[in-house]
């Protein structure tokens, strides 16, 4: 389908640690095949891999999420041969040991002294990792003044740490800097609150690891195509142990319901629709009546249509509930390499490739779950 009909391509990104580096392979493949967005959003890693792609020139942004990835695999550098089976979740469990022990090269290092013996009321005591090289890392390999050109939307979610209350920072109405981005991504008790005029923010997936419903809500012109990329299944097995438990717990409480919310976006605009259709059936006398307009204030439509694209990163076989902690060179690759191979099956489905012009509505396209319809 031609930009005529899809006038905005929207990037939404979960937050996840190691594994956005399938949504660094997602990104790769999309701009393979002329599906470059205008506007990306995410949380956390998700907010990162962002702004390197709106702080970058469009032939530069790859580049710069490969150095960035590569920075922080360096710890545990690519191996010289094949590990399977319980050989390769053993070496995947031992990087994720290395993050806590010594954090991630280019991200984040652990407090000497640990928080619990930094002084109370400082920094330092609200803490065990200090992101004060994820900062550096983010300067050199983000142009500021590209990302709030406009070239490209960038919107990120942030906790407000005393009021509770989620925070969007949009480049569309607010100049973003190196602060937002950290703000996204910092997970207590692990990293630091980051200060921004005066408040502190902790990641927004404390509230919802998924902006999507934020680009749901923004007004806007035209068609709209979402791939929405998420890092945690909602769906999984039944655990069988101790460590299964604490995998599935994480995938529920950071999937953030994505389904639901474009399961609500579709009854909520068959309601609008309803509406705009009642309103045209009632006495002209009535259309101004105060009850009529207020429905059709707060039904109205902010845009023509959506079509989203969901992609969900599937765990390894090795990997457990320290996936998202797991910078190793091998994993990191692997993690890419997956998102891309995702991308390129969704886009040679029929179901995608065979799709009719649709300029109104909602359509979900699914398509790396091949038992399940697809939503109308």
């Amino acid at each position: 389908m031609d930009r005529a009909i899809h006038e905005d391509y929207i990037l939404v990104l979960q937050g996840g640690g190691a594994l956005g580096a399938y949504q660094a392979g997602v990104f790769e493949a999309l701009s393979t095949h002329g599906l470059t967005p205008n506007w990306v959003t995410g949380i956390s890693i998700g907010a990162i891999n962002c702004a390197l792609i709106a702080g970058n020139a469009p032939e530069r942004r790859v580049e710069r999420l490969h150095e960035f990835w590569n920075i922080v695999s360096s710890a545990l550098p690519k191996s010289s041969f094949e590990a399977v089976g319980d050989y390769r979740a053993f070496l995947s469990s031992a990087a994720a040991l290395q993050t806590l022990v010594w954090g991630v090269p280019g991200f984040f290092k652990p407090r000497v002294p640990p928080a619990p013996l930094q002084p109370s009321g400082t920094p330092a005591a609200t803490s065990y990792y200090d992101t004060a090289p994820l900062r550096s890392t983010l300067e050199s390999l983000v142009e500021w003044d590209r990302l709030n050109s406009g070239e490209v939307r960038l919107s990120v979610s942030a906790v407000n740490v005393r009021t509770g209350n989620h925070a969007y920072f949009d480049s569309a109405k607010q100049r973003i800097d190196v602060r937002h981005i950290m703000a996204s991504g910092a997970l207590p008790p692990g990293l630091p609150p980051v200060e921004i005029d005066g408040e502190y923010y902790w990641d927004g997936a404390l509230l919802s690891n998924t902006p999507l419903d934020y680009v749901l809500e923004q007004p806007g012109g035209g068609h709209r195509t979402v791939f929405q990329v998420d890092l945690f299944p909602a769906r999984g097995d039944f655990p069988a142990t101790i460590f299964d438990v604490s995998e599935r717990e994480k995938d529920i409480r950071y999937s953030s319901r994505t389904r639901r919310s474009t399961t609500s976006e579709v009854a909520w605009r068959r309601v609008a629709e309803a509406v705009r259709r009642l309103a045209a059936k009632v006495p002209a006398e009535l259309r101004n009546d105060p009850d009529m307009q207020e429905l059709l204030a707060r039904t109205r439509i902010t845009c023509s249509g959506f079509d989203i694209v969901h992609l969900i990163y599937r765990a390894k076989q090795y990997e457990h509930h320290s996936k998202d902690y797991e910078f190793s060179r091998d994993t990191m690759l692997e993690h890419w390499a997956s998102g891309r191979a995702d991308v390129l099956q969704t886009l040679s489905d029929p179901r995608w490739t065979e799709r009719e012009p649709n300029r109104h509505g909602v359509r979900v396209f699914d398509l790396m779950r091949p038992e399940h319809e697809t939503a109308k």
